[in-house]
């Protein structure tokens, strides 16, 4: 047979191959797709700065867990999604396992402790647990301990040697072995190598998608809530009141909270996801890395959101950073609720003073309507009325006016409070429309935007709210020439 028909035979042999395998490579799903529920947990496990977080951002196709050489850094479960083979499935990103790490300070202990508790809740409701181990530096005792962990826990584990960058790497596989834990699979978290098989191993584990995934009802609207605040004003004891058990850590050490943490729960109104974020402090404080990835994540968490929870200390009364942060929602376009957080802190006769929490509106009035609650998330008081708050600002912001019922407003409210003269000319309004964006968006195309100032642009914005109160919601009104005005 002529060399150059062998050739040739070879490389379709080798596109078929490769059409074969891509076949059953994740593929991230387009914009509007679905690939149906997930079905199956798989936990990322290890001792700590091996690489989970770092696998757990390559199997999601997301930057979500903050990755740094400092070790011990992350600290919640974080949970993401990821798709392999048709099999959708969910991924958690745990700390790392250290059972003879201690501290001094009793604060700091107390914060070990949630830590080591958070990422065995994650092993126990784990379906499979992917051991990472640094091939590279060896198997260590630490690694021996974790191996005895999941051991005893009677879940499949599948042995993953990370930092397998080069091929020289996978010389150290009998080292790995000693762990026990049957035929290791060798991987770059960092580079993305042969993490497909790792996933080809992970996805014949899990039990089938019959047993593992809720029968489904029909689909519901989803209100997206981030929490929001300043460091150590009991965002996490929120989330955790509102879940009803220990989702989030919670610890006297402020900045506890690092990565953005997703929660879903439905109440008699529907689904429901919450989002704690890391506490915002000022961007001159700001000082490590780690803390400046927080801040991002927590802002990106805000911004994906249809709602902020923002979360006060009472104790401490309204500070400026307080006020910040409320209008970063407001420039973000999102409905707001401020919780009066830590309310059991107050002597009595403050809390029965019905002053104390119109102050804290007061502080808060550049987004009208804004709605107050007193709230201990540590006793529960009144935490059952976010939900309902978070729901009736978020229907406010979703609400659409008809365009001649918005022109009708308009004109009434200029023709008894005409806009002021101007270079010798006057505002006339030709026609106004609602946008078609998430945020309440009017438009107001005019003879000329000059003519319009920002304290008109108030008055108007006060007439509109009169009718729609856009409660705890921004409302931008945009004026606008005509087009066909331009050229003229």
């Amino acid at each position: 047979m002529p060399r150059s028909t062998k050739r040739a035979r070879g490389i379709r042999a080798t596109a078929a191959v490769r059409r074969e395998r891509a076949a059953g490579r994740r593929r991230r799903p387009r914009a509007g797709e679905s690939l149906g529920p997930p079905s199956g947990i798989v936990a990322i496990v290890g001792r700590p700065n091996v690489g989970k977080s770092t696998l757990f951002n390559r199997l999601t196709g997301q930057r979500r867990a903050i990755v740094d050489e400092m070790a011990g850094l992350t600290r919640d479960r974080l949970y993401g999604v990821t798709e392999w083979g048709g099999r959708v499935f969910t991924v958690v990103d745990t700390a790392g396992i250290d059972p003879g790490l201690q501290a001094s300070a009793e604060d700091e202990a107390a914060l070990i402790r949630g830590t080591q508790e958070q990422a065995r809740l994650a092993i126990e409701e784990a379906d499979v647990c992917c051991l990472l181990v640094d091939v590279r530096h060896g198997v260590t005792g630490l690694d021996e301990d974790v191996a005895r962990v999941l051991r005893s826990g009677g879940k499949p584990v599948l042995l993953v040697g990370n930092k397998a960058d080069s091929a020289v790497d996978a010389y150290w596989s009998h080292e790995v072995y000693r762990l026990g834990l049957g035929d290791p699979v060798f991987i770059s978290a960092l580079q993305g190598k042969d993490t497909g098989d790792m996933l080809d191993r992970v996805v014949a584990l899990l039990p089938s998608a019959a047993e593992t995934s809720e029968p489904q009802e029909a689909a519901e609207h989803t209100l997206r809530a981030a929490i929001i605040g300043r460091p150590n004003v009991g965002k996490s004891s929120l989330l955790n009141a509102l879940v009803g058990e220990e989702r989030a850590l919670v610890s006297p050490v402020a900045g506890t909270t690092r990565d953005t943490v997703d929660t879903w729960l439905e109440d008699a109104e529907g689904p429901v996801q919450l989002v704690d974020t890391a506490g915002l402090r000022r961007r001159g404080v700001v000082t490590s890395d780690v803390e400046h990835f927080s801040v991002l994540r927590a802002l990106r968490a805000m911004e994906r959101s249809e709602v902020a929870v923002l979360v006060l200390d009472t104790a401490d009364g309204i500070v400026a950073q307080d006020r910040h942060i409320a209008g970063y929602a407001a420039d973000a376009g999102k409905a707001l609720v401020v919780v009066a957080n830590k309310w059991d802190l107050l002597d009595q006769e403050t809390r029965s003073d019905p002053q104390t929490l119109k102050k804290v509106a007061a502080g808060f009035e550049f987004v009208p309507g804004v709605p107050v609650l007193a709230v201990s998330a540590t006793d529960g008081r009144n935490v059952r009325r976010v939900l309902p708050a978070a729901r009736m600002v978020a229907q406010q912001r979703s609400t659409h006016i008809p365009t001649p019922a918005l022109n009708t407003l308009l004109r009434s409210a200029m023709d008894e409070h005409p806009a002021p003269f101007r270079k010798g000319k006057r505002l006339k309004l030709l026609y106004a429309t609602q946008a078609a964006t998430p945020s309440p968006t009017i438009v107001l195309f005019v003879n000329d935007p000059d003519l319009i100032n920002f304290a008109y642009l108030r008055y108007l914005e006060n007439r509109i709210r009169a009718v729609f109160p856009f409660n705890g919601s921004p409302l931008r009104l945009l004026p606008r020439r005509r087009e066909g005005d331009r050229e003229k």
